[in-house]
């Protein structure tokens, strides 16, 4: 059949049709123009117009697996399918970040019991999401966040109730069964006594330090609730054809849309500084590099991989990793191979010193033979992960091998140590949570030189969001880490509150990070003004860094993107927020 036939046989039916619909004449008479067209047009043409008449897409199935992180750990991935145009189709899907309490000095059978949880709680996670979430999501329009993670919220505190009562079923058992077996204690009779009377109270009283509060514990399957909540939004996200960072940002704007977003500023992690090595300094965890405001952050990235090329260099020209005994009297290199330069979970290197003076002493002249200078052309954060550092039976933090201070000396320590290396701007963790009133005085004394941050040091993101504060005396701003039953929308409601209390928000990667980079969509929609991804290295975090670069491209070329600004705010209630000085004003 020609093609003029065909067009004539479409043209009849169509008109046909559209008559017995009582089509406008405008419209006809559009459609008789379409009908002039090619056949390859036309069906285009007709295929677009149909398809504003559809119905919306709704979700009509959700996939749960298991599959590893970027440390070979268990994790958990979420799929969700919606019907569009009548047909399913697999619209996104994430990969769940996990986070470990255990310390690095943990006892081989206490790593395997974990483990053991791990892949339990993995477990139940997938069958929550092969189960129960997929028939109660099944039908919802995936661009309605707050009605899917309402749901999700519902579901998941129904659990923890459930959990509570076969908790208590199970302690009411142990009871019963105790009181059974306890044999009956003759009337009179008492328990024996060693001699000797009382014992001998210790000639040296020791304060007690606050005990340490107990370690909030997942829920297993609680990955379920968190995974399913994120590949909802990615999914509305992707229906709605805008990125997930703007989506984010019309979420917590209540569907305004921003003429101007500003990255999040990265706290790359350039050091792991190991706790339990040879060394002696014991208290930084990480060393992380800011890059100046005024950098793209494709400048600041290639700044922060050359310091890191240097210092690798000084330590392979060394001959010696830092604390270690590799050079003779006269100050030369001792010969033998260069050392083993070992790479972090963190995607840095790991390294220990025998002093903070050493770390930062490398830091400097590291930058310096770059042309580098610290406090002009880069700043420093460092992780104390102080909870780490407590000695219990002391009642003090252990600083340096076998050296101790208590709470309070550790506040002085702080305040000497940014008067002395003002390019520190953030210290994350400088204390355990209990010592609330350390924090308070660290706050006053520096927050208007240096941002005071809570991670470890904060309670979970639910309890912060319930309780509508922060949970401790005095911070800055908190770490929030998109792990276990974590919701979109707990995050949008979170990051409003901390707005309103003046308190910057930092999104960090937990030490199980995963190859999904929604993270940093989420950072840059919710306003973030840190973003801490752990070092340039490792697959995982590196692409985060690159979905980051993305999106400055993307934001430089639509015009919108507006330039990071570094304020820090003292926390006497008349002072107004200090910003940091540019380098024209070193």
């Amino acid at each position: 059949m020609e093609a003029g036939e065909q067009l004539g046989r479409l043209r009849r039916e169509a008109a046909e049709y559209y008559r017995g619909l009582r089509v406008p004449e405008r419209l006809e008479q559009a459609l008789n123009e379409l009908f002039l067209q090619r056949p390859e047009d036309l069906y285009g043409e007709l295929a677009n117009y149909f398809s504003k008449f559809s119905k919306a897409p709704v979700i009509c199935k959700l996939v749960g697996r298991k599959l590893f992180n970027g440390v070979g750990q268990p994790t958990l991935e979420v799929e969700i399918y919606c019907t569009v145009k009548n047909y399913e189709k697999r619209i996104c899907s994430t990969v769940m970040a996990t986070h470990s309490q255990i310390p690095e000095n943990a006892l081989p059978e206490t790593i395997e019991a974990d483990e053991k949880e791990r892949n339990e709680c993995v477990h139940t996670a997938v069958e929550w999401v092969n189960e129960s979430l997929n028939t109660m999501l099944r039908h919802l329009d995936p661009t309605d966040q707050c009605q899917a993670d309402k749901m999700l919220g519902e579901y998941f505190a129904n659990k923890v109730e459930e959990k509570k009562e076969i908790e208590r079923q199970e302690k009411e058992r142990q009871e019963e069964e105790a009181a059974k077996a306890t044999p009956s204690v003759r009337s009179g009779s008492t328990p024996k006594q060693k001699k000797g009377g009382k014992p001998a109270k210790s000639s040296v009283e020791v304060t007690p330090s606050p005990p340490a509060e107990p370690a909030e514990s997942a829920l297993r399957g609680s990955l379920a609730i968190g995974g399913t909540s994120l590949a909802v939004a990615k999914a509305g996200a992707t229906i709605s054809h805008v990125p997930l960072y703007l989506y984010t940002a019309l979420l917590k704007h209540h569907q305004e849309s921003p003429k101007e977003m500003t990255l999040p500023l990265p706290m790359v992690t350039l050091l792991n500084c190991e706790k339990n090595s040879p060394t002696k300094l014991k208290l930084v965890k990480e060393v992380m590099v800011i890059p100046p405001v005024e950098l793209s952050l494709k400048q600041g990235i290639k700044r922060v991989l050359d310091i890191q090329k240097e210092i690798i260099r000084l330590l392979e020209s060394s001959g010696k990793k830092p604390g270690s005994r590799g050079e003779s009297r006269r100050g030369r290199a001792l010969k033998g191979p260069p050392p083993t330069l070992k790479i972090s979970h963190l995607g840095c290197l790991t390294i220990g010193y025998d002093s903070l003076e050493q770390l930062l002493l490398q830091m400097q002249i590291a930058c310096h033979n770059i042309g580098l200078q610290l406090g002009k052309d880069m700043y420093l954060a460092i992780n104390c992960a102080a909870h780490e550092l407590m000695d219990h039976e002391k009642g003090k933090y252990e600083i340096l091998t076998g050296a101790f201070k208590s709470p309070d000396e550790m506040v002085a320590m702080y305040v000497e140590m940014i008067n002395n290396f003002p390019f520190i701007i953030a210290l994350i963790d400088p204390l355990r949570k209990e010592d609330r009133e350390q924090w308070s005085s660290i706050c006053f004394a520096l927050g208007s030189k240096c941002y005071v941050i809570a991670e470890d040091a904060a309670t979970q993101i639910s309890k912060l969001k319930t309780e509508q504060n922060i949970n401790i005396a005095r911070c800055s701003g908190i770490v929030l880490k998109y792990i276990n039953e974590t919701k979109v929308s707990d995050l949008l409601e979170l990051t409003g509150i901390l707005d309103g209390q003046r308190h910057i928000t930092i999104l960090g990667s937990p030490d199980g990070e995963s190859s999904d980079e929604s993270l940093v969509d989420l950072a840059v929609g919710l306003g973030a003004r840190f973003l801490k991804l752990g070092g340039l290295c490792r697959g995982e975090r590196v692409a985060k860094y690159n979905r980051l670069l993305a999106i400055e491209e993307e934001l430089a070329a639509n015009g919108a993107l507006r330039e990071a600004k570094l304020e820090f705010v003292a926390f006497a209630e008349e002072s107004e927020p200090e910003e940091l000085p540019t380098p024209e004003q070193h």
